[in-house]
């Protein structure tokens, strides 16, 4: 279990992993060797499970960014969505309720690598019974 220490240690790193120990032991009170034991009991614990640079795609080249959703025989579930997860353009995939069982974040450079990756790629999996793209227009919230 977490304490009120560790949740602001947390919102810390969300907001900036880049954090010095010490500018996190500053804002919290804490020594900065108590920060240190903390951020490595968390990620122990699997807690914090990995640290990453959010890059913004189309800055990278990407303009075709979507939102896919599946729908999947039932017994195939979790080998479709492991098939998906394979693919080099996949950058999320998340098993769901709702609209679809299977939800991804695809980046293709345009629109038409984006339809030759559903055609040639996600098209060809066995067990998917529809494919749901959504192109985003615009992020307002990382």
């Amino acid at each position: 279990m977490i304490d009120e220490k560790d949740r602001k240690i947390l919102e810390i790193l969300m907001e900036n992993a880049r954090t010095p120990y010490t500018k996190i032991a500053e804002k919290i009170g804490l020594s900065e060797g108590a920060v240190r034991k903390r951020i490595s009991s968390l990620e122990s614990q699997g807690i914090i499970k990995k640290y990453v640079a959010i890059v913004d795609p189309r800055k990278i080249g990407y303009e075709s960014i979507s939102i896919i959703g599946f729908d999947a025989e039932s017994n195939d579930l979790l080998r479709i969505a492991n098939e998906v997860a394979k693919f080099e353009e996949t950058k999320n995939v998340y098993i769901s309720t709702g609209d679809h069982m299977i939800m991804t974040e695809v980046w293709c450079r345009n629109g038409r690598e984006l339809s030759e990756f559903i055609a040639n790629k996600i098209g060809k999996i066995k067990g998917i019974k529809r494919i749901c793209p959504a192109i985003i227009l615009e992020k307002i919230k990382d």
